[in-house]
């Protein structure tokens, strides 16, 4: 018998197909094969269209199910991942009104910083445990503003996740985990904000009913299993947004443990076992996946939007023609640590909630046409990503969360070398990769919500750790004059 798991990103949706007995892939498939277009219609803004997401779930879905050998009675429970704070909006029929509004848009910037300040600032952390910020809810804002008409037509509003779920199941039900991504949920009194809905004036009929993160929230319908081959009635037991649920594939779930991801934005993110929050919301405190009101268990995140979306541009626009990602990387590692003098500051893929939500855009700095050129250019943005993680995790210490070990999947910018060993050699710590991703971790989600597993222990009794990186002291010493180089310069920027 097999689980299913759909992590539906924003490059590209992928579908694992796990063996619920060994815990091992068994087939899996992604869509598109290229890297999914956002459009910004405007500098700042990033939309996706949801139909297209549930064209490509269904591509890979096939995908996988061919690649696995197997047919949909074999398929016991289906979980889902997805991006997060994604805004999507749909009418009484389930029809899609607007593109939706992905994480990294930032037009919603100002409407999140009012709100800050007029709720109150420590009542917003203390029942938020965030600025209304860039978020979910302050999306919804600026649509309510701008598009009057398509507000007055929204029947429920959705994140990705909920929204594949829809298609699968003709239901529409959220989580309180993901409320809480999208600034609705208010932790001290364990329900929906009564401050944000009177104070954006939404309706409370707008927010889907709410289920488990893990259990039942829907059966796969039976025109949606004769168009794919699964069963009719098949379970959705799991859904989580893309962050906390990489941590449940690292089975990151309790206090001081940390997942990290480098996808096209780059994440570390802590679980906490008490209520605590930045006060500058410069990283971001979340219901994790176990959290419960009897169990406190926070996802504290720290996001960085320009990560693998700059080593992509680097390949495409300034390394040679047709190069390898794997290539790049060697070019990269023919020019010393610390680049000879060249940084990069990684921030040109929208605001940037880890500086307070300001839109820097990348910049180059200590450029000699003498000196650097294509592998110094390679090189500067990887440690440029490498020394945003550590400025973030500078911020995420200062809470008290002490990282000293990163777990992560064995993917995206953690296959580079120069990435990891920069990682370790500037903060320290040790980095355990494993072979996982955000779609096993989702089917095995499923598996749990399922009662399939007993208990995420079962669950992840397979995942295997397949490398350890350990900080290397002398290049540590490198890497560490060259951040602190960095960080002069970011700072400068800011400073204007």
């Amino acid at each position: 018998m097999c689980l299913l798991g759909c992590d539906i990103g924003s490059s590209s949706i992928k579908v694992s197909i796990v063996d619920e007995e060994t815990g091992l892939t068994i087939g899996s498939d992604f869509y598109p094969k290229e890297e999914a277009p956002i459009k910004a219609l405007r500098p700042g803004w990033a939309e996706q269209d949801p139909e297209d997401w549930w064209a490509y779930t269904k591509a890979a879905l096939k995908g996988a199910m061919a690649a696995a050998n197997v047919k949909g009675d074999a398929i016991k429970a289906i979980g889902i991942s997805y991006q997060m704070h994604g805004l999507v909006l749909v009418d009484k029929k389930q029809e899609v009104l607007r593109p939706s509004i992905i994480w990294c848009d930032s037009r919603a910037v100002s409407y999140g910083e009012r709100a800050f300040k007029n709720i109150g600032e420590e009542r917003c952390l203390s029942r938020l445990l965030n600025s209304p910020g860039n978020f979910t809810a302050s999306k919804l804002a600026w649509v309510k503003e701008y598009e009057p008409g398509v507000y007055d037509r929204i029947y429920k509003i959705m994140l990705p996740g909920d929204f594949i779920a829809m298609r699968l199941t003709g239901d529409i039900v959220t989580t309180v985990s993901g409320l809480s991504e999208g600034i609705f949920w208010d932790f001290k009194d364990n329900k929906l904000s009564d401050d944000l809905m009177a104070y954006y004036g939404f309706s409370k009929d707008l927010i889907a009913d709410i289920r488990p993160t893990f259990g039942l929230q829907g059966e796969v319908t039976a025109s949606v299993a004769a168009e794919l081959g699964l069963k009719k009635g098949t379970p959705v037991t799991y859904r989580a947004g893309d962050q906390p649920n990489n941590a449940l594939s690292l089975n990151v779930l309790n206090p001081g443990e940390i997942a990290a991801t480098g996808g096209t934005s780059g994440v570390v993110y802590g679980v906490n076992g008490r209520v605590n929050y930045d006060t500058l919301s410069r990283v971001n405190t979340f219901a994790h996946v176990n959290h419960s009101v009897e169990r406190t268990r926070l996802g504290v995140l720290l996001c960085i939007n320009g990560v693998g979306i700059l080593n992509s541009w680097i390949k495409r626009n300034v390394a040679p023609e047709g190069i390898t990602y794997g290539e790049l990387n060697d070019l990269a590692a023919t020019v010393p640590i610390g680049c000879d003098g060249l940084s990069i500051l990684p921030f040109g893929n929208g605001a940037e909630r880890m500086l307070q939500n300001r839109q820097v855009d990348c910049s180059v700095h200590g450029l000699n046409f003498n000196i650097h050129g294509k592998a110094h250019m390679a090189r500067a943005a990887q440690e440029g990503i490498v020394f945003a993680f550590k400025y973030g995790m500078d911020i995420m210490n200062d809470m008290g969360i002490d990282i000293r070990v990163i777990r992560a999947g064995n993917a995206n910018m953690f296959l580079s070398p120069i990435f990891r060993d920069a990682l370790a050699g500037v903060t320290g710590a040790v980095i355990e990769l494993y072979d996982t991703n955000g779609a096993v971790g989702a089917a095995k989600g499923a598996g749990i919500g399922a009662g399939i597993y007993k208990s995420a222990e079962e669950a992840f009794a397979s995942l295997q750790k397949i490398k350890v990186v350990e900080p290397d002291g002398f290049k540590a010493n490198a890497y560490c004059g060259a951040f602190d180089v960095w960080k002069e310069r970011l700072e400068s920027v800011l400073n204007k």
